[in-house]
């Protein structure tokens, strides 16, 4: 068999699942980027709009939705006759891995895919094409989010089995993939068959920038990741002038624990998306900046990012993701130096945070003021945090935003858990964090985070140390760092553990990690501190302390 002919046959073994649909949106903002990576998208529209719809796919490719709107709109004011500009248009309204579009934009879509149609494709092809985004406007009215996304996946596989020689068409196709993956599936059998698809297309079109872009969105996940560390690092290269393409292998790098990577990644991206005036763009990279900075102990370069960062604005191009990132870095910084009163005394800034479907944003900052205050002794301000968490939840749970409700609900679980610790419950609050961490393990973080604030599996076991119990903990810490590798946090406790356990080859191996981690520290951290002292011993006696 032939490449194509593989391929046409791995189209053919799509099982279906009914899953929820991806939530939120991560848009691009107009600019003049020249460098996009190499597209051929062949259609029947006039020789000369031929580059400018080329350009026009691959901007897509690299969601950057509105440029991409703005040159497909170009395309059909030169070729008013191209029914698959109007295609285009309509595709840069379907953000797949993201936020479902909103009453406004399906109106806008519906009225390109409409006007599509009445100019007529000229191929068999294309009107494949625009009936298959077709079905994921039809009845938006009637329809929810998911089913439609579950519809317009089933009309790209048929699309691509039809016309095998269209690799544009298996491409498309692995992307509606991806955006019906269930979060709660760790079989990952979706993601590893969208990602089959692309990578062996890959190998053939080595500068497409979709192509690179969704390898890594196929492995983004803890045991898949290092399948898509060569494409991370080529898709930055592939697509410089695309804000998106210079952060996306911080996905990878993040889950890898490759902070440096991480961190020139994201400062690229943060640069990128300030020339462009994409505030919510340059938050969204100041996030994963800021977390990785933090795993380094460069704490203060994390608190320069702190001061630094621009107010949100209004709605617009990737609102969501600089509304998390404002209330994200604020939280990482106290919760991951442990400073819990610091934590406590976190200010929501008025008039910032959505309420409704995007009230989630603001749940980091209740996570960590509610989780500072029961570590600090303040139970009264502990609560009060819990049961604002828990109308967050609700106020999920009645929009149907479910994934991130369950997220909320895992913040509010933690903090009960450590507030229970606080009033003498201990078994009742091991209990309460236990069930915290294995929801959350149950469940993968959503893309628009590098990590959840505090991971539940890694606050478990530090209540096991408190409990005297450095046997269970470590293994906890160790849970953590298989799925969050490189985390300083884990790395220490984990050390810790086993200092306590009188295993000195073990403390010692995570010492050194975390001390290589952190060479290039601008902080003395107490536990970093502590943990150089206990390697700098010439012998390491049982239970001797650092």
């Amino acid at each position: 068999m032939n490449c194509l002919s593989r391929l046409a046959a791995a189209l053919g073994l799509l099982c279906l699942f009914v899953v929820p649909a991806a939530v939120a949106q991560h848009e691009h903002p107009a600019g003049d980027p020249q460098r996009l990576g190499k597209v051929e998208f062949a259609t029947s529209c006039a020789p000369a709009v031929k580059e400018q719809f080329n350009r026009a796919v691959a901007l897509l490719h690299s969601f950057w939705f509105e440029r991409a709107a703005q040159e497909f709109a170009a395309v059909a004011e030169k070729d008013p006759a191209c029914a698959m500009a109007h295609w285009g248009i309509a595709m840069t309204y379907y953000h797949p891995l993201w936020e479902p579009p909103g009453p406004a934009d399906l109106q806008k879509a519906a009225a390109a895919v409409a006007k599509a149609k009445e100019l007529g494709a000229k191929t068999d092809r294309e009107r494949d094409y625009i009936g298959a985004i077709e079905v994921f406007y039809k009845d938006f009215d009637k329809q929810d989010h998911r089913t439609r996304a579950l519809a317009y996946e089933k009309a790209m596989e048929q699309l691509a089995a039809r016309h095998t020689e269209d690799r544009e068409a298996a491409i498309f196709y692995a992307l509606a993939m991806l955006a019906n993956a269930p979060p709660t599936d760790k079989t990952y059998a979706r993601q590893k068959k969208a990602g089959a698809i692309v990578e062996q297309l890959f190998a053939a079109q080595p500068e497409h920038p979709g192509l690179a872009h969704y390898i890594i969105h196929s492995y983004d996940s803890p045991p898949l990741a290092q399948r898509a560390l060569a494409a991370a690092r080529r898709y930055a290269k592939i697509a410089p002038d695309s804000p998106h393409a210079l952060h996306m292998p911080s996905h990878i790098f993040t889950r890898l624990g490759l902070w440096e990577e991480s961190i020139h990644s994201n400062q690229d991206s943060a640069a990128a998306a300030r020339k462009h005036g994409a505030i919510g763009d340059e938050l969204h990279a100041m996030d994963y900046l800021a977390y990785a900075y933090l795993q380094r102990s460069q704490d203060r370069e994390a608190e320069k990012l702190l001061k630094q960062m621009p107010a949100v604005g209004g709605p617009g191009s990737s609102y969501f993701a600089g509304l998390y990132a404002r209330a994200a870095i604020p939280a990482r910084f106290a919760l991951e130096r442990h400073h819990w009163e610091e934590a406590a005394k976190l200010t929501v800034p008025p008039s910032t945070f959505p309420s409704g479907a995007q009230s989630w944003t603001e749940a980091n900052l209740r996570f960590a003021k509610g989780l500072g205050a029961a570590r600090s002794g303040n139970p009264a301000a502990a609560r009060e945090e819990i049961e604002r968490l828990a109308s967050l939840r609700q106020t999920l749970e009645e929009n149907k935003i479910l994934l991130w409700a369950g997220q909320v609900e895992i913040h509010r679980q933690t903090v009960a858990a450590w507030l229970a610790w606080a009033e003498g419950k201990g078994d009742e609050a091991l209990k309460i964090m236990r069930a915290a961490a294995d929801a959350e393990d149950a469940s993968d973080k959503h893309p628009v985070t590098p990590s959840v604030v505090l991971p539940a599996r890694e606050l478990l076991a530090d209540m096991l140390m408190e409990a005297g119990r450095p046997g269970e903990a470590i293994r906890e810490y160790e849970t953590a760092l298989a799925a969050a590798p490189n985390r300083f946090n884990s790395l220490y406790g984990a050390g810790r553990a086993a200092q306590l356990l009188c295993e000195p080859p073990k403390a010692i191996e995570y010492y050194q990690k975390l001390t290589k981690l952190c060479e290039a520290a601008d902080t003395d951290r107490r536990d970093l501190v502590e943990a150089s002292a206990y390697l700098g011993r010439k012998y390491h006696r049982c239970n001797s302390g650092p």
